[in-house]
């Protein structure tokens, strides 16, 4: 029951960690402190170099050691980026705060899905797993709408640092809840310990001897990547629009809000239709999204944008569940963190053409050069996975 117990405590640190009100206002924040867009996109670089350096290790270290002490290193990490941010003024102090949070995110990656999966494992309900990642995904979601909505209210009575002050706070409760999580006993189909070196073996091999689990993961990564270009420059988007601040926050909320379906709905919806259909759809959305908002330039792109988030709430839990079902616990935070150095290589080779598109066509055209991306992968994706994913 103990161990069980790490589900509520894994959505209650996902609640804390996502209470950040500095969210609603970062990007206008950054460049309020001298942070150009291409600026910005260097430190994303510099955020997606530090994760594929550290991403496979930390899994490993999780495995092999303690995933309850990789989520409570990642909170005190997470606690460093904001207290750093509040005195933050030059590109060096910024670029030190993506590094901590690029160490904070490897650190956590792979050992929250394994301790996760391996608490109900140990309870007999693994087959949950599907819900419970959108459940806390749920709690992500309505933190961040609680933020957000205070968040834009406070910048717009109280200035932009006080929000930053807040977001500490809230990184602090996650800290402390993340000391009281139980680390679960690892079910392994093997009979001895791993040495370190034999994990990134065994989960080259898994990858090479599973294509369909590849390139789910693979799916989940592009989306992930394209998606992340919204978190992160939809408040630039709304400037360009000339949407005050004030209303950030209840557009941040909306998003979000379209996040919940997919994510509460996913595992039911796998009981209808195969993962492939349903990635194919989320893919297609987005290419189609994509485009319109580089193309119409104007307050109709925002529904193009709603709904790519509405269709993005199911490819987390499918691209996860689907995964999770088919590995080891011995490997478990390894190959969940190999998931996560494809998704940060991805945001590398996409940031650079996006900084590039957005210098020379403002961030319209960046939105353009994701568009093309998902179009590309779609036509792949619908070849490749014929007979290969399920």
């Amino acid at each position: 029951m103990t161990v069980l117990n790490n589900v509520w405590l894994l959505g209650a640190i996902r609640f804390f960690q996502s209470l950040i009100p500095a969210y609603v206002i970062e990007r206008l924040f950054w460049e309020q402190r001298g942070m150009t867009i291409q600026m910005v996109v260097y430190t994303e670089i510099i955020y997606a170099v530090t994760v594929v350096l550290l991403e496979v290790p930390t899994g490993i270290l999780a495995d092999k050691f303690s995933r309850k002490s990789m989520i409570v290193a990642g909170a005190v990490l997470g606690c460093a980026e904001f207290l750093i941010l509040v005195f933050a003024t030059q590109f060096w102090h910024f670029a030190a705060v993506v590094v901590l949070a690029g160490i904070g995110r490897c650190a956590c990656s792979g050992s929250e899905n394994a301790l996760l999966y391996d608490s109900l494992l140990a309870g007999g309900k693994e087959h949950r797993f599907e819900k419970a990642v959108g459940r806390l995904n749920v709690c992500d979601f309505i933190s961040g709408m609680i933020a957000a909505l205070c968040g834009s209210f406070l910048a717009t009575r109280f200035g932009f640092e006080l929000n930053y002050w807040l977001s500490f706070a809230g990184m602090s409760a996650a800290l402390a809840l993340s000391l009281l999580l139980h680390e679960p006993q690892v079910n392994s189909r093997t009979e001895e310990p791993l040495e370190l070196k034999t994990y990134i073996k065994a989960s080259l091999l898994f990858f090479k001897e599973n294509p369909g689990v590849s390139l789910v993961v693979l799916s989940g990564t592009v989306t992930g990547a394209a998606l992340h270009f919204i978190y992160e420059f939809w408040q630039i988007y709304l400037n360009r629009l000339d949407i005050p601040v004030i209303y950030f926050g209840l557009f941040s909320a909306g998003l979000m809000l379209l996040m919940l379906p997919g994510n509460m709905l996913a595992h039911a919806l796998l009981r209808r239709f195969s993962s492939r259909t349903l990635l194919l759809a989320a893919v297609a959305v987005f290419a189609a999204g994509f485009t319109y908002i580089a193309a119409a330039k104007d307050y109709s792109g925002l529904a193009a944008l709603l709904v790519i988030c509405l269709f993005s709430g199911i490819v987390e839990p499918i691209a996860a569940g689907y995964l999770h079902h088919r590995t080891d616990s011995s490997i478990r935070a390894t190959i969940d963190s190999f998931q996560s150095l494809g998704l940060n290589a991805v945001h590398i080779v996409i940031g650079l053409g996006f900084g590039f598109v957005s210098v020379r066509f403002d961030i319209f055209g960046g939105y353009g050069f994701i568009a093309l991306l998902c179009g590309l992968f779609f036509g792949y994706f619908y070849i490749a996975s014929q007979k290969s994913v399920e």
